[in-house]
């Protein structure tokens, strides 16, 4: 049902569709450069990919009109999304390889509608796509080709894929051909809530929100890749991981409500859009050992990133832990950590992070000058730039969080805070069973506060008025448009210890009146906060945090459930970061910067005084 089931037999399809691999599949891509032909893969919201050749003259509607062939959905039920943009009808900023989304209108959706599957069988010969294709021709994933390329030489000696048991989403351990391990695959709809999970949560269709709100269904994928693509040197020792289109029978198809039909289906050969993952010889993780021996530099280095990235799930299980104990000298005891399992990182507003290296004794020790280094280096605005060009499809709400969390690293390196003070600010309070924004939330309420003081008494000029930018989070399925033009702004800060550079942002216009509700809804959600905020300023709240028991992840509940309309607790909202306007963004980040110094000192102060009143027998 929800995936491109591919009618020819599986040999077949693993030696290429219409024996085009070798020398002639490279003249094949080779000849679609020169006349100006690209690919694109069409998935839709259950699950379905789909090659699609472009040439020079297409646009949304000749594609449109070739889907309708191939899925039965007539071209004015349906959009094409790219990302954050809804494609109206130029395709100039469609990337080759690029994946799209396949939309049905509001109005023609029903929890009756059946899954889309293809059915042109003429559009489906005419995938040329390999068994595995990786979605970039970026350096970066060089040595996943030769991985990719082991993989389906084991495929047509009848090596097969084995499915992995835990998680609650589907995951696949591709193999060599001995018969090794060496790349696990996620499909973008096997994920939890997504409509081909094979463990049972399934309920919502590729781009409504997931296990996080956040985080929407089909996105986790592009968040592994990000995690790789931001681990600069292999810092932090990220697995090398890509966005792939992967065709196997091994995938996980539902058919509906008839689970007895699953059988038949799962032999036929799907295509899907999955993160490609190296796998990692590892021995534990860190759950099923203690932490005492992890090195404090590959803490440190995992944290950084991390924080980076806003992880959201950083628990013991997705800390993968390799002994070194192979005889050498000096190496008895050691090991060596490999992050993984980072789909839930670089949410589209500020979540509520868990970090598990919190409580580490090795996170209070200070950076090493190695480390305050490559922090110092770290430059937001060409990390954006990067996954602007790796990952086109990312959404600009997770890039500003991105830039956020960046200059806040740097600027508390760079203050003295250790990893753990840095980690604690960021990480909320529970108090009196209500959650409380962290101490990095305060300072983005007053910034933002600063903010809208400041719009309030500067007359805007024309050019503000004509380049709102807004992005509306409501997750009701509500299309997004996004105009193609960007605005170079210069560079909003002046302290040194940060430089964001040019900010290259989207625009898009807006209403007037859009603009009035945005300001109202920014003027309730603080008057909501100041119950929780009242005779406490700023300064008063910074570092009232520092030492918090243990928090229980809230993700482990969702195992006994199995519909999606059991979800996580939605996290509250304190600040929206995507609902400010262009002009308004970079305000805020100046703001948010000149608040900074004395939310550290704060935070300094009660670090020094909670360790006087614990006294100093507690050392590392």
């Amino acid at each position: 049902m929800a995936m491109a089931v591919f009618k020819a037999p599986l040999k077949g399809e693993f030696n290429g569709v219409r024996k085009i691999e070798g020398k002639q599949y490279k003249h094949h891509l080779l000849q679609q450069q020169s006349s100006g032909r690209r690919r694109v893969f069409v998935q839709t919201e259950t699950g379905c990919v789909l090659g699609v050749e472009l040439d020079r003259n297409d646009n949304v509607h000749t594609v449109k009109k070739r889907l309708q062939v191939a899925f039965n959905l007539p071209t004015e039920e349906s959009s094409l999304t790219f990302g954050d943009m809804v494609l109206k009808n130029d395709l100039s900023a469609v990337r080759n390889d690029s994946p799209l989304l396949l939309k049905r209108n509001l109005m023609h959706r029903s929890s009756s509608t059946p899954c889309l599957s293809p059915t042109g069988n003429d559009l489906q010969r005419k995938d040329l796509s390999g068994p595995i294709e990786i979605l970039s021709h970026s350096y970066c994933f060089l040595s996943l080709k030769q991985t990719a390329n082991d993989i389906v030489k084991a495929m047509k000696m009848g090596v097969e894929p084995i499915p992995v048991n835990g998680g609650l989403g589907g995951a696949y351990y591709f193999r060599n051909e001995k018969g090794q391990s060496v790349a696990i695959v996620k499909p973008t709809d096997e994920e939890p809530f997504a409509p081909n999970n094979p463990k049972g949560f399934t309920g919502k269709t590729l781009g409504q929100p997931g296990l996080k709100p956040s985080v929407r269904v089909g996105e986790t994928g592009y968040r592994e890749v990000a995690a790789y693509l931001l681990d600069y040197d292999h810092f932090a020792n990220v697995p090398p991981t890509a966005l792939v289109k992967i065709t196997h029978s091994v995938f996980n198809v539902n058919d509906g409500m008839d689970r007895n039909k699953s059988r038949e289906k799962k032999k036929l050969v799907s295509s899907k859009i999955a993160s490609f993952q190296k796998f990692v010889p590892h021995d534990f993780d860190a759950s099923d050992h203690g932490t005492s021996s992890f090195p404090v530099s590959s803490v440190h280095r995992i944290g950084i990133l991390d924080i980076r990235i806003l992880n959201t799930d950083r628990h013991g299980g997705n800390f993968l832990v390799k002994k070194l104990d192979d005889g050498a000298a000096g190496r008895f005891g050691q090991v060596e950590l490999f992050p993984i399992d980072h789909g839930l990182c670089l949410p589209e507003t500020l979540e509520d992070p868990y970090f598990e290296w919190i409580h580490w004794p090795q996170a209070s020790i200070p950076f090493s000058e190695e480390e305050l280094d490559y922090i110092q280096n770290l430059d937001p605005v060409k990390d954006c730039e990067m996954l602007r060009r790796e990952l086109p499809m990312i959404r600009e709400a997770c890039l500003r969080v991105l830039v956020l969390c960046t200059v806040f690293l740097k600027e508390a390196a760079a203050f003295g805070l250790c990893l753990a003070e840095i980690g604690e600010m960021m990480t909320r309070e529970f108090r009196a069973g209500e959650e409380e924004p962290s101490e990095l939330e305060m300072v983005c309420i007053e910034a933002k506060k600063l903010t809208v003081r400041q719009d309030v008494l500067s007359p805007k000029s024309d050019l503000e008025a004509d380049t709102e930018f807004q992005f509306d989070l409501d997750y009701n399925g509500i299309d997004l448009v996004y105009d193609s033009d960007e605005l170079l702004v210069k560079n909003p800060f002046s302290s040194g210890h940060s430089s964001l550079g040019k900010l290259k942002e989207s625009i898009v216009e807006e209403e007037e009146d859009e603009s009035e509700e945005e300001e109202a809804r920014l003027t309730l959600s603080l008057t909501k906060l100041s119950t929780s905020l009242k005779n406490h300023s700023l300064s008063n709240n910074m570092g009232s945090g520092f030492l918090k028991p243990p928090r229980v992840k809230t993700e482990k509940t969702l195992v006994s459930h199995k519909s999606a309309n059991v979800q996580l607790p939605a996290s509250a909202n304190f600040v929206k970061l995507a609902e400010m306007k262009e002009v308004d963004w970079v305000v805020f980040l100046e703001k948010f910067q000149e608040l900074l110094d004395s939310a550290f000192a704060e935070r300094k102060t009660m670090t020094l005084r909670n360790r006087q009143r614990l006294g100093t027998s507690c050392k590392f």
